[in-house]
């Protein structure tokens, strides 16, 4: 199995984060964080902030790593490893671009229904400000078959 790597990050202030609706594409009309593939040319953390700025027009600078998360798929031979950042702190104003249709929800607010089914067993943690280590296996991209997530500070 090889693993893919890839980023996530997450743009959250104390009452709000900044998600964006996937227009193309893997994960196509889920709200997400910002985030996608680590090309071979730069490391995770350029991957981060490029993602960032060509999803959602914003750059940052100080991106604090914040885990990871492996995902397989049942029948992939494939492992996705996602690399988690966050970050209170960008420049530039979220545009929606070709890819992501950026917007702010209040923390009691976000769109669980609308988004990745493993979602809610990390984001709350890490907007509680804690790091997670998360594995999911998903049967297809609506059902989790196996997960197991741990938080530390």
């Amino acid at each position: 199995m090889a693993a893919i790597l890839q980023t996530l990050c997450l743009i959250y202030s104390p009452d709000q984060i900044l998600l964006g609706m996937k227009k193309r594409g893997f994960g196509v009309n889920r709200w997400n964080g910002f985030g996608g593939k680590v090309l071979p040319s730069e490391n995770i953390t350029e991957a981060a902030r490029r993602e960032l700025f060509e999803e959602a027009n914003i750059q940052v600078s100080d991106l604090k790593p914040r885990g990871i998360l492996t995902f397989e798929f049942e029948g992939q031979p494939d492992i996705l490893e996602v690399y988690l950042f966050s970050t209170e702190k960008y420049t530039g104003e979220p545009i929606e671009t070709e890819e992501m249709k950026p917007q702010w929800f209040k923390h009691d607010q976000i769109p669980f229904s609308e988004m990745w089914p493993d979602d809610p067993y990390w984001l709350p943690l890490i907007l509680q400000g804690k790091n997670v280590e998360g594995k999911f296996l998903f049967k297809d991209k609506n059902t989790i078959l196996k997960h197991e997530v741990k938080f530390f500070n």
